[in-house]
């Protein structure tokens, strides 16, 4: 696996490969890499000639910079993984190769349809900052297939919205959501979570089990409100439990109404915010 940190010398090895007929698969992350991530290596692998990872701790969209500054670290550790699960280059810039001055990297998109609920509201310029650095890693990379995980439902569902409003040629490839053996989604910020909190942490699976189990018998105000009351034990503080239509992410009255239904939550673990998410009905289909 190369290693590489400046956009001219990855570009020139990419247009080498494509010279070549060679298809090519990225995954953008922040690092703190584990098993969720390798899912979309693995993935990328299998169904692309080469395969590319970037590593990049995105400024634009952290709304608090103590959050920025927080966020896990371990580059020796991803470099490892990603050698292992069949990655070829990884993309490991400084911030000025992203964002160098006098490039507008700045996207104008209309997102506001699908950024009102959830984690909009919640992380302000967040989703702005992910289109942002998105689009601009796609410039550099030029993927023909992009691959994100199911775990962050709001955010492919956003940038599977700018590919096709910017009419994009690089696909979406969506990867289910992994999990650890006790049924939390894994995520960078699992290593931070209090000990005595962790073992607690499977009640958000149960709880959108518990969620998908109720559809048929409950109004969805019943199955929301039931969920935030068990989500909402010591230590625990749940931020929101929505369940939403799967394409345009609002609110879902008469599930009858809808072929995609996915049941979205964040909840506070202690001073360490969890996402997770889990459809309920139908099944994710990228445009």
């Amino acid at each position: 696996m190369r290693i590489l940190k400046r956009v001219l010398s990855l570009q020139r090895h990419l247009n080498t490969i494509r010279e070549e007929g060679l298809t090519i698969g990225f995954t953008p992350t922040m690092g703190a890499l584990h098993d969720g991530h390798m899912s979309l290596i693995r993935q990328s692998a299998k169904q692309n000639d080469v395969t590319v990872a970037s590593i990049f701790v995105n400024p634009t969209q952290f709304n608090q910079k103590d959050d920025l500054d927080k966020y896990p670290r371990n580059i020796e550790g991803d470099v490892a993984l990603l050698k292992k699960n069949g990655c070829n280059y990884l993309f490991a810039p400084l911030p000025s190769q992203v964002y160098p001055k006098g490039l507008i990297t700045k996207v104008d998109l209309d997102i506001s349809s699908l950024t009102s609920l959830m984690e909009g509201p919640n992380r302000p310029g967040h989703f702005e900052g992910v289109v942002q650095v998105v689009n601009r890693l796609l410039d550099i990379i030029g993927p023909d297939n992009l691959y994100m995980g199911q775990k962050d439902f709001q955010q492919f569902t956003v940038i599977d919205y700018m590919l096709n409003e910017l009419k994009r040629d690089t696909r979406l490839r969506v990867v289910p959501i992994v999990r650890e053996a006790d049924g939390l989604a894994m995520s960078s910020r699992n290593v931070r979570l209090d000990p005595v909190l962790r073992p607690i942490t499977p009640i958000i699976h149960q709880t959108l089990m518990m969620a998908a189990s109720q559809l048929s018998e409950f109004s969805i105000e019943d199955i929301e409100s039931k969920a935030i009351e068990k989500l909402t034990i010591p230590g625990f503080k749940p931020e929101y439990f929505t369940i939403v239509d799967g394409h345009s992410l609002l609110p879902v009255k008469r599930p009858q109404d809808h072929d995609l239904i996915v049941a979205c939550t964040a909840v506070w673990a202690g001073d360490v915010r969890l996402i997770d998410n889990k459809i309920l009905k139908g099944e994710i289909t990228i445009r």
